[in-house]
């Protein structure tokens, strides 16, 4: 049975981990980037906005985008005052521009004085896990006057979280293989302690194929899924994100 699953899903990454995936999701917002700074912050950002339609995602984290001129690194790392004028009137759901200058501001801070997005996963990584990574960077990220509100967008493992978009965005970062989705940047992070981004989709099919139990999708279902998923792949298990996220939203199972 595991041979038979194993086998099915590997078919599945195959169908649906290709270039034909990035004009369909929020991936195709830092692939518009070459420099590495520039796909951090913009993939970041768009991750950070990644619930509810996909179409309005993508549209909102390119406006996010427009707003930065284009240029996120440099709007990060220079802006003055003047040019966060422009955020005003910037929403995505229950994402407002108060959040956004938040972000900002967080994002300045790392990138000045804390090796950028990067550098606390290197620091904060485990053998097997990069969750406590997020619980550290959600506390380093906030360490800046912000508004308690904000820090819904950011969640928190330790917490309870599935932490679906952060884990997203980390697969993006530290993935790489040859199908051209993934930019595996961060080479100091293996992919094998990655976390599969938990959502809807990949859970109600997770369940349907016997790899999860716990009915929440909450960071005590993520712990379950990454076991099952390290049994049929040790290097790269959330490359069976793509099956299952495919499966769930193209595929009646």
């Amino acid at each position: 049975m595991v041979i038979d699953l194993k086998e099915y899903l590997e078919e599945k990454v195959k169908q649906y981990n290709t270039p034909e995936f990035i004009g369909l999701d929020p991936i195709q917002i830092p692939h518009l980037y070459s420099l590495k700074e520039d796909i951090e912050i913009s993939g970041f950002l768009a991750a950070t906005i990644a619930w509810g339609n996909r179409k309005m995602i993508i549209r909102n984290a390119k406006r996010m985008m427009e707003l930065m001129g284009n240029s996120p690194f440099d709007f990060i790392v220079n802006h003055e005052e003047r040019h966060l004028k422009k955020i005003d009137g910037f929403v995505h759901r229950t994402f407002n521009n108060t959040d956004f200058l938040t972000y900002i501001e967080a994002l300045k801070r790392l990138y000045k004085n804390m090796d950028g997005l990067q550098g606390i996963f290197n620091r904060c990584k485990t053998e097997d896990s990069l969750q406590p990574a997020i619980h550290q960077f959600k506390n380093e990220f906030f360490n800046i006057p912000h508004l308690q509100r904000t820090e819904k967008h950011l969640p928190d493992p330790y917490k309870g979280s599935a932490a679906k978009k952060i884990n997203m965005f980390l697969r993006w970062m530290i993935r790489n293989d040859d199908a051209g989705v993934d930019f595996g940047l961060w080479k100091d992070i293996s992919p094998s302690i990655l976390s599969c981004p938990l959502d809807v989709h990949t859970g109600r099919v997770a369940r349907k194929l016997g790899l999860l139990n716990r009915k929440q999708d909450d960071a005590k279902a993520v712990t379950e899924l990454d076991k099952n998923l390290r049994m049929l792949d040790i290097d790269d298990p959330v490359k069976y994100d793509f099956a299952l996220f495919g499966i769930g939203v193209h595929e009646v199972i």
